[in-house]
């Protein structure tokens, strides 16, 4: 069954969770946040402050996030201690992959030792575990291991699994749609655990990479008040229902968190930057981080902050927010290394 046709089915089934995992601690926000499976959304994962009734009691209803992967994948670990992060001061977001409670830091450690950070002198994960990168040798012999790893489970499977004859990609840019109308559907089902506990009049579309493209793809919706690229941008590219003919139909405050140089989208990034039309407010900031930003940092580390800061400034109208990116000496201050552009403000 496609992630189209269960979306679309669970319009008018009833919110059931079936699944929670708490990462580090429920965040440093003032609402503890969880990771949430749910049967009626399969092929997503939602991530909430816990007792949501409660939060919204205190502060109204929650802006909503839905999120699209690095490289277009089904699975949003790699980005949980951001997103978890970012739940905690009072969001729900909607990520493209199904629950998954494989280990966060395990999977970046072999992210990290194989891209290691050329701008970093050394990475500090949210575990405190430092890793250094890998030698040559080092690097040949982890993947003659993982060869023979793969080479294993291969003869020990009686039927092998064929190559998938499906497109490349097994998602697409308008999953973040379905996902918000699951959502919308539940804010209005009195049965629901997300019975207004949803502010969808105040809603973001955020992508890392390749989901930043379909975040492009779907940006057009009127529905979405705000856009955020994470180490991502379309420049002369043409992919997931995007290209730079798509920048013609924003009409909201996007912004572009980049890491520098060194990362993969920068110069996409910057053609962005100069195409958008002047009637789009749009910020650019860069890190030193190069393309992995500080995913694997603890709480998701200053692109977790960035991303609090744009969801607290343009969701919840919060102007003191603001500062990271209107002003060059907050910046220059409180967020070393890093440089901003901004323009129609």
């Amino acid at each position: 069954m496609t992630a189209m046709l269960i979306a679309t089915s669970v319009g008018v089934i009833d919110a059931q969770t079936t699944q929670k995992q708490i990462i580090e601690g429920g965040g440093s926000g003032p609402f503890k946040s969880e990771v949430v499976g749910d049967a009626s959304c399969q092929g997503f994962t939602l991530y909430r402050p816990q007792n949501m009734k409660e939060v919204v009691a205190k502060q109204g209803a929650l802006p909503v996030i839905v999120y699209a992967n690095g490289s277009c994948y089904d699975n949003n670990v790699e980005m949980r201690l951001l997103l978890s992060e970012v739940a905690s001061h009072g969001y729900v977001a909607a990520a493209i992959g199904a629950y998954d409670e494989e280990d966060v830091m395990a999977t970046w450690k072999e992210i990290l030792l194989l891209n290691y950070p050329e701008t970093k002198g050394e990475v500090i994960m949210a575990n405190g575990e430092k890793i250094q990168p890998l030698t040559e040798e080092e690097t040949k012999a982890y993947l003659e291991e993982k060869a023979k790893q793969r080479e294993k489970a291969t003869k020990n499977d009686e039927e092998p699994a064929e190559l998938p004859s499906s497109a490349l990609f097994t998602t697409y840019p308008e999953m973040l749609l379905e996902v918000l109308d699951w959502l919308t559907n539940q804010n209005a089902d009195s049965k629901s655990e997300y019975y207004h506990c949803l502010d969808l009049n105040h809603v973001a579309a955020m992508g890392e990479g390749c989901g930043g493209f379909q975040v492009l793809g779907v940006a057009h919706d009127p529905r979405i008040k705000t856009c955020v690229m994470l180490n991502s941008g379309i420049g002369d590219m043409e992919m997931m229902e995007a290209s730079k003919e798509t920048l013609k139909d924003l009409h909201s405050p996007m912004f572009y968190m980049i890491g520098g140089p060194t990362d993969i989208a920068y110069e996409n990034a910057q053609m962005d930057y100069e195409r958008i039309a002047d009637n789009i407010p749009v910020v650019m900031l860069n890190s030193k981080d190069g393309s992995f930003g500080t995913y694997y940092e603890k709480y998701g580390g200053n692109y977790a902050k960035a991303v609090v800061k744009w969801m607290d400034w343009q969701l919840k109208g919060q102007v003191g927010q603001s500062a990271l990116f209107l002003d060059d000496e907050y910046l220059k201050k409180n967020f070393l290394g890093w440089q901003g552009v901004r323009k129609n403000f």
